[in-house]
């Protein structure tokens, strides 16, 4: 802790804007270039199970071109979701009307079976549309379900071979043209995802920040929300 006159403490405090608004600026460069990627189209035909019936990956879309999947860690032995993904999905309450005003749908896709996400999400008292990829290979093809083999051995996680576990979080972005057609657009794994977590950047904000660096790992402190 540094105690400073008024004056001292607004030279630094014009000092580190004029820092952060290079970092805006480097921030929306960043943003234009991730809306450049380039597509991909999705040839697999999945089915999903949704609280609508089955539904294939064009019709998640609803009348909307662009869709935003969160990988929820729910697999389908799992009592519960992970700690951390519903961390994340706090923060989806009252957002996700929003983005339909912008063209967008966005949902959560997990393994689990329908009944224990619909369980989870009443628990939680979550609102955003909830599919399970059960019984497909989606989660697997977008790197965020993994093989026992891939367990013990190592698996593709973050476009990197690495240790992983059975189930690890993403996003993924997908579009839909004209004709139905549907393509991959981007995937975020890892440190990818934090810029996407409000209560994490409300803490960055405070003289402690996230006070996460004596922990035996950076999200030990974490429970689920109904668990403090």
């Amino acid at each position: 802790m540094r105690v400073v006159s008024r004056q001292e403490w607004l030279e630094a405090r014009r000092a580190l804007l004029a820092r952060e608004k290079a970092f805006n600026r480097e921030r929306d460069a960043l943003s234009r270039e991730r809306q450049a990627m380039p597509w991909v189209r999705v040839e697999a035909d999945y089915v999903f199970q949704t609280n609508g019936g089955p539904r294939g990956l064009a019709e998640l879309f609803g009348p909307h071109s662009q869709l935003i999947v969160y990988h929820f860690m729910l697999g389908p032995t799992w009592e519960a979701g992970c700690k951390s993904c519903s961390f994340w999905a706090d923060n989806f309450n009252g957002f996700t009307e929003h983005l339909a005003a912008r063209d967008v749908r966005m949902l959560a896709i997990s393994q689990g079976p329908l009944e224990k996400l619909n369980a989870y999400k009443e628990r939680m008292g979550w609102r955003f549309e909830w599919a399970s990829s059960e019984g497909t290979t989606f989660n697997f093809d977008y790197g965020v379900s993994f093989t026992e083999a891939e367990t013990k051995e190592g698996g593709t996680y973050n476009y990197t071979q690495q240790r992983v576990g059975d189930e690890l979080p993403g996003i993924s972005v997908f579009a839909k043209d004209e004709d139905g057609a549907v393509y991959h657009t981007y995937s975020t794994y890892s440190r990818g995802l934090d810029m996407l977590n409000a209560a994490y950047h409300y803490l960055d904000l405070v003289p402690k920040g996230r006070d996460e660096q004596d922990l035996p790992w950076s999200m030990a402190w974490l429970k689920r929300r109904d668990e403090y």
